[in-house]
């Protein structure tokens, strides 16, 4: 049921002195677009009649087709704590529609929108996810650039002195508390400069919004603090990457489909295909999951990031592991995801893989419950653990060969992701980096 009429956000706006309208979404890449307005267009927006020209966004449409249209998600209108000094601003997801009132296949909240009606027909109600984002914050210079200057030398569950992350990261939870945010933890990771803030979980769609949102939030608070908030998956060389592990379970009405209180590990056969399915499909959605260049420097092996396809009731190393808790809370966690993801897209390819492995009853590979790093080569051979891609290209031809993974973003996603991953496979191979230098300018 809609929390929002347009009468109520009409009369909200009214009330808290809102100025202006943000109208917010997503390009291809996960980077957060908006068109802003004066309140005096807030009616036309509320009717689906603000146009943007689509041709200047990532993975959008040619200059000759560039008129889109903006639907407000009306249960996405939010005002900004931080902006009421001449007046707020308050904003909204939006969807892209084209210019004929259809949804624009290219729009990342549609493609997972239409996922979630691929699992609907198979019967399930909700596919609910909570993410772990993890983020390190940076000191910004005189001339307010980022650098490399961490604000803290913390480790994990540190608290200050140590952690002088802790100040920012307090006023960052107020501000989404203040938004509607419910958080459940708030701590330093393990690399200094590291931190992760866990909110509740929801439904996909507004898990994914409540991702965007985050990172804005997180990225505006940081800069009133004098540092610069990255979600880069591995900015610094020799400590943990940042990851965005996901919890992920579905839902027949109000039970969980995950649970089975009558199998020994409290896992139902639904879960089980599930999981096989993930692993099946794990090197295609890789290419999604963690979309980058630097993605790839997270995903080896001694930092707690998987680059390993297996599954675990226990084990870090794993791919996906299994949390303890079970009932309501039966869940699985895919740990390879990182928060350079299109979360849209992300968790499309994820929920896709997902549902293969229940439409075919797939069976998953017995539990690896011990370290995968310390096994040899033959060792992973014998217990069938393949290699998670270990670069860009790699996983990007591997998705090509996936008419699952491929199939569930569309035929104009896939097209466009493509075009902009190989600009930036080449850009890398062709730049030649300082490492270079240093290892070769002087041997040869």
């Amino acid at each position: 049921m809609a929390k929002f009429t347009k009468e109520d956000i009409i009369a909200k706006v009214k009330e808290e002195n809102v100025k202006f309208i943000r109208l917010q979404f997503t390009d291809l890449l996960g980077i957060i677009k908006n068109v802003e307005i004066p309140v005096s267009q807030l009616e036309k927006a509320l009717d689906n009649d603000i146009m943007f020209d689509g041709s200047s966004i990532e993975g959008f449409v040619r200059i000759e087709e560039s008129d889109m249209l903006l639907y407000p998600d009306y249960d996405s209108f939010v005002i900004f704590p931080w902006t009421a000094e001449k007046g707020k601003v308050a904003r909204f997801i939006c969807d892209i529609y084209k210019p004929d009132r259809t949804p624009f296949p290219g729009d990342p909240r549609s493609v997972l929108k239409a996922q979630l009606a691929e699992m609907e027909k198979l019967g399930f109600t909700a596919f609910n996810i909570g993410p772990e984002p993890e983020f390190f914050l940076f000191k910004l210079n005189e001339n307010g650039d980022p650098t490399l200057d961490l604000n803290d030398k913390g480790g994990y569950f540190d608290l200050a002195p140590t952690d002088l992350g802790e100040n920012c990261r307090r006023d960052i939870v107020l501000e989404l508390e203040d938004m509607g945010f419910e958080i459940e933890a708030s701590h330093h990771e393990v690399a200094p400069g590291q931190h992760e803030i866990d909110f509740k979980y929801a439904d996909a769609v507004k898990t994914c919004d409540n991702i965007q949102t985050f990172k804005l939030v997180v990225k505006t608070i940081a800069r009133q603090h004098g540092l610069h908030a990255t979600f880069m998956p591995k900015p610094l060389f020799g400590v943990n990457g940042s990851g965005m592990h996901s919890n992920m379970s579905l839902f027949k009405g109000k039970e969980n489909a995950f649970y089975d209180a009558n199998s020994e590990d409290g896992l139902s056969a639904t879960a089980k295909s599930f999981i096989a399915g993930v692993l099946e499909h794990a090197r295609a959605f890789t290419a999604i999951t963690n979309p980058v260049v630097n993605s790839f420097k997270r995903l080896v092996p001694g930092y707690e990031a998987p680059s390993y396809i297996a599954w675990s009731l226990s084990n870090r190393s794993a791919l996906i592991r299994i949390p303890a808790a079970r009932g309501l809370s039966t869940r699985i966690e895919v740990r390879s995801v990182d928060p350079a993801t299109n979360p849209y897209l992300g968790m499309a390819v994820l929920l896709a893989a997902g549902l293969d492995g229940v439409k075919k009853g797939l069976t998953p590979p017995a539990s690896v419950d011990r370290s995968i790093y310390v096994m040899n080569d033959e060792e992973r051979e014998e217990l069938g653990i393949h290699e998670l891609p270990a670069s860009l290209k790699e996983a990007v031809d591997a998705f090509n060969s996936d008419e699952v993974i491929t199939g569930a973003l569309g035929e104009h996603t896939v097209t466009h992701f493509n075009a902009a991953k190989e600009i930036e496979w080449d850009q890398f191979r062709t730049q030649v980096h300082q490492w270079e230098r240093d290892q070769y300018l002087e041997q040869y």
